[in-house]
């Protein structure tokens, strides 16, 4: 299992701040970033959630994988480790 988390389904107007909030429900966040164009600077509509521990990153999938937030149904699995080139 891994901290980070992918989360896709976010709305488009939702902030990291918000986000943040609700995610915390599930335990500590160390980091969290929704990504955003590089030219318009808009929401793509999915960002990344870290946590303190496993065990908090496994606790946020159970409870906020396929639920609704902000109008939309968010996706929340273990982030795929990035590969370097």
């Amino acid at each position: 299992m891994n901290k980070k988390l992918y989360v896709a389904g976010i709305n488009y107007e939702t902030t990291e701040d918000q986000l943040r909030e609700y995610f915390s429900e599930a335990g500590n966040i160390e980091a969290l970033n929704i990504v955003k164009d590089k030219v318009t600077g808009n929401s793509r509509g999915f960002g990344f959630v870290e946590f303190a521990s496993e065990e908090e990153a496994s606790k946020a999938i159970d409870m906020f994988n396929g639920k609704d937030f902000a109008g939309r149904t968010l996706t929340v699995e273990s982030a795929k480790p990035t590969e370097n080139s």
